[in-house]
């Protein structure tokens, strides 16, 4: 049996006294992208930042390529080869795209390879080229998305992690990302997508964890998952997904 290139086992995690997860537990395969799905405070985001050594886990164990990450820095997880794509996309706005860029490189910069990096990235998003000595705070937000995308790109990372790739952008844009994604994925990107439109994120995703109050109340491939579960209900009604019954 293939070992999966991501596990996560009973993750754990607190903001002070307030606990966020409650046992998360999950698997990304190499070539895979998986989604994490269900409403505001579930406990989406707190998972990615588990997994990035951005927030420090209470309890549990995160493995990435046999290796044991639980609690290592970010600095160490991204040379171990993952990178993340924050909600928000925090790029540097007073720098400019190149220099946005080339941060995300640092982790195994080499000048050679930085400009066939650099030639990659403009492949995949041409308007980052035009507008390479402006800065990222000029961009609109959908540039700004790509710039974000296209940063943690230049790390080489065997896993991608996307926060909200698609949140405050026009559907044009939001169009846009989700073809980007798609295509990566196409690529050989393995890529861990949380997304709060989860109708768009099932036409792409090979499988989703639907997660509620810190804990996975669901995990399956989209057609189990759109049997089992009413996603209109979990995400706009009064429904728990805990209690949603196999729909015939």
């Amino acid at each position: 049996m293939t070992m999966p290139m991501l596990s996560v086992e009973n993750l754990q995690a607190s903001y002070g006294v307030v606990r966020a997860l409650h046992g998360v537990s999950l698997e990304v395969d190499e070539g895979e992208l998986v989604a994490l799905l269900g409403v505001n405070g579930a406990g989406k985001s707190t998972t990615l930042k588990s997994i990035m050594g951005v927030l420090r886990p209470v309890k549990g164990t995160i493995t990435f390529m046999g290796a044991d990450i639980t609690n290592k820095t970010p600095e160490y997880i991204v040379k171990k080869g993952i990178s993340l794509v924050p909600e928000g996309r925090e790029i540097f706005g007073q720098l400019t795209v190149q220099e946005n860029l080339r941060l995300g490189a640092f982790a195994s910069y080499d000048r050679e390879r930085y400009k066939a990096d650099l030639k990659e990235v403009f492949e995949l998003f041409p308007i980052l080229e035009q507008r390479l000595h402006q800065p990222g705070g000029l961009l609109s937000g959908g540039e700004q998305q790509m710039l974000a995308i296209a940063r943690a790109l230049m790390s080489h990372p065997k896993l991608l992690m996307l926060d909200e790739p698609s949140l405050g952008l026009s559907p044009a844009m939001t169009d846009q990302i989700f073809a980007l994604i798609k295509r990566l994925r196409e690529m050989g990107s393995t890529i861990l997508l949380v997304e709060q439109n989860a109708e768009r994120a099932l036409e792409i995703v090979d499988r989703a964890y639907l997660l509620a109050n810190g804990e996975v109340e669901f995990s399956g491939d989209v057609e189990e998952l759109r049997r089992k579960i009413d996603i209109a209900s979990v995400y706009f009604g009064d429904e728990d997904p805990s209690s949603c019954e196999v729909q015939s």
